[in-house]
């Protein structure tokens, strides 16, 4: 699991100290428990959510860039791991993965119902291409959004500063563009922020159509400097 996601883990779990590393089984089975490989059925087509709301057009706005930049092919995971239903037949679990030459893996995760959305998304270069990762994480309820966006930076940018010129200085516009948008979403502590960079978007906010929507554009913008 990549930064993005342990904080958003943390949360959830209503606690912003270190982040908590969870096993993805622990995670799914938590969201979702009646959903077991013997208790869920297999599927290989994506699903629109019930709701008012999809994330949805994120991933799919993502693989068509990404398709326009290289040739995506999908991985061993994608060929066993597609979606499935849970028993209460409306929540649904759809994976993605994918690699590319340069790419050691795109993957997607989302879990959708008409009480709360979810979004785990990141990509991953290949090791010799010394480049940030990207990630969204974004959790949605009736009432509430918990937004992580970024481009984690492979290296400290406190202490590293020539990795962050070469990185993040020309995208700061962007970040401070956002963050008046995006207000802070609360204390962090500083063995966590050395791990994100200076463009991090981490924001709650209550639902609202026009947030979702700056929301999609901070998402089309940073995927597309990534």
């Amino acid at each position: 699991m990549d930064l993005c996601s342990s904080l958003l883990t943390s949360c959830l779990s209503s606690s912003l100290i270190k982040p908590q590393l969870l096993p993805s089984s622990l995670i799914t089975n938590s969201i979702i428990p009646n959903c077991t490989s013997k208790k869920c059925k297999s599927r290989h087509v994506l699903k629109a959510s019930a709701g008012p709301f999809s994330y949805q057009k994120f991933i799919h706005f993502a693989l068509d860039e990404t398709k326009r930049r290289t040739l995506l092919v999908p991985s061993p995971l994608q060929e066993k791991y597609s979606s499935m239903t849970a028993m209460d037949g409306t929540t649904e679990l759809q994976m993605l993965s994918f690699q590319a030459p340069k790419m050691r893996l795109l993957r997607s995760l989302s879990i959708e119902n008409e009480a709360i959305q979810i979004l785990d998304f990141a990509v991953f270069s290949r090791p010799e291409f010394d480049v940030p990762i990207f990630c969204a994480n974004f959790f949605t309820t009736a009432t509430m959004n918990i937004i992580v966006l970024d481009l984690n930076p492979l290296h400290n940018v406190i202490d590293q500063r020539n990795y962050k010129e070469k990185y993040f200085k020309r995208l700061i516009p962007l970040g401070l563009r956002y963050s008046e948008l995006f207000p802070w979403g609360g204390k962090l502590t500083s063995e966590s922020l050395k791990f994100f960079s200076p463009i991090v978007i981490w924001t709650k906010f209550p639902p609202s159509q026009d947030r979702y929507e700056c929301l999609y554009s901070a998402f089309q913008e940073y995927y597309k400097v990534a």
